[in-house]
């Protein structure tokens, strides 16, 4: 008989889905047949599944360590922010639509018919299911019609498990506050909570544990000391980019503008990984740094608006300069349609109809249309010498004469991306091409990087592996089992 468990937060980036992945891991470790499920998210960090829609990239990373395939119906709602324009509503998947924030309260109710289907598919077909909550579990101001924490755990009767984070100082006040705000009704069904990014002498904190069970009667299920590797893993939010401080280890310096609407960033950490590359995400006001020899314009989600903001930080000068020294740039999906001549949105896809002029440094134009290209691809990259895998997400066609120098082959026969003459300037619209060795190291080869023997997609598995050996030492897996229903 399938089981569920929901693990809910006391605010955002308190390692929710950090945990459960690691608990997803745990558990398919000890034979369970474990799926992971977020009912919505808000992220514009998304990754394709294998039934052709789109999915936050937590709960991709949550099916790995599942050891599934991700699917769609594991985050049946996505919210991806567009800034002005509000935010794409995809269902299931599918792009439905946009709205701003106040608009989509009033589309809720009509959003929980779908969750409930695609737990229901998940349900059916998994020994455990683990829900992961969105924000905190007490906002109560949008408890309405909600779907992401308290509204879908008593419409679907799942258990909760309540996370707080000492790293950011107060748990326990965080903690004994939700159950002050929540009504009594959500409140029961809290059953116990988690401690996260502990630091420092455990037995400090017994008396701590003991206060927060004697104020709420929910059972202390552990003390999650801070788990430093989680670095390495693909991270949801941008928020953390731009919190942390820049690289300081010596290498080739690598650079990406910290636009607003970055997407998909996580494109960009096999080379973060990488001990010969020094990877600097430059924030509003930083100058391109001298020794740059490659800039990386990564995805955005609102193209033309992220390059008002490049050039409101001069950026565009900096990397215009940077290429009349003999820089490189490489351009990923919006950063490549930047790198042309021009952008044109006629339809109104990212907001108000109009184009943009790009940077010019390839002779290409592109025209956004409604239409999404979602899709696992691969094929051969030219320009590497080197075989590639990724996935395709964007709108958008792009066409002119660097059109002739495809950045890839498509193993379907078609092309992706423009390069220019020196080859110096280059992109495409295929995320996650550097996670593969063999172009990732031929690429470091051309900037004078040291050879690397770092193996990404091991690392990950590792990490994963080491994540749920973590939250098996600190976390009572056997209490949450039983918790579970």
């Amino acid at each position: 008989m399938s089981r569920t468990l929901m693990i809910q937060g006391t605010g955002s980036d308190v390692g929710k889905s950090l945990l459960v992945a690691g608990l997803a891991r745990a558990f398919a470790n000890r034979g369970v047949r474990v799926a992971p499920f977020k009912p919505q998210n808000m992220s514009n960090n998304a990754a394709v599944t294998s039934d052709g829609g789109e999915i936050g990239r937590a709960q991709a990373l949550q099916a790995r360590a599942a050891r599934l395939t991700p699917r769609i119906d594991m985050n049946p709602v996505l919210l991806k922010p567009q800034g002005a324009s509000g935010a794409q509503i995809i269902v299931q998947g599918r792009v439905v639509g946009q709205a701003k924030a106040r608009d989509y309260q009033d589309l809720k109710p009509r959003l929980m018919r779908p969750v409930l289907e695609s737990y229901a598919r998940l349900k059916a077909e998994a020994e455990l299911v683990i829900v992961e909550g969105a924000g905190s579990a007490a906002e109560i101001n949008l408890r309405q019609n909600d779907i992401a924490n308290m509204g879908f755990a008593r419409e679907a009767d799942v258990p909760v498990v309540l996370v707080g984070d000492i790293d950011r100082g107060g748990v326990i006040a965080q903690l004994i506050g939700c159950k002050a705000a929540l009504g009594d009704d959500d409140a029961a069904m809290i059953e116990g909570f988690i401690v996260n990014k502990f630091r420092g002498d455990a037995s400090l904190f017994d008396d701590g544990l003991r206060f927060v069970e004697a104020r709420t009667g929910w059972r202390s299920l552990g003390l999650v000391p801070f788990f430093e590797a989680a670095a390495r893993l693909p991270a949801e939010d941008a928020f953390g980019l731009r919190m942390r401080g820049h690289d300081q280890r010596d290498g080739v310096t690598i650079a990406a503008p910290l636009l607003p609407h970055i997407a998909n960033f996580d494109d960009l950490d096999p080379l973060k990984a990488e001990p010969g590359v020094r990877l600097v995400f430059l924030k509003d006001g930083e100058p391109l740094p001298p020794e740059t020899q490659l800039v990386i314009l990564p995805g955005s989600k609102a193209t033309i608006a992220d390059l008002t903001a490049l050039r409101d930080n001069g950026w565009d000068i900096d990397i215009l300069a940077h290429v009349r020294r003999g820089g490189r740039v490489f351009g990923i999906c919006g950063g490549y349609q930047m790198l042309g001549r021009v952008i044109r949105d006629p339809l109104g896809v990212e907001g108000a109809a109009g184009e943009a002029e790009g940077l010019g440094l390839l002779d290409v134009e592109t025209t956004l249309t409604g239409e999404k290209a979602l899709a696992p691809v691969s094929g051969h990259a030219p320009i590497f010498d080197a075989p590639f895998c990724g996935y395709e997400m964007h709108v958008g066609a792009t066409a002119g004469s660097d059109c002739a120098r495809p950045t890839l082959q498509l193993a379907d026969g078609r092309a992706d991306g423009a390069s220019s003459c020196d080859g110096r300037v280059a992109g495409a619209y295929a995320h996650g091409i550097f996670a593969d060795d063999c172009l990732r190291a031929s690429l470091l080869r051309t900037l004078g990087a040291p050879q690397s023997s770092l193996r990404y997609e091991e690392s990950i598995e590792e990490t994963l592996d080491a994540l749920a050996a973590h939250c098996a030492r600190h976390i009572d897996l056997d209490a949450l089992w039983e918790m579970a229903r």
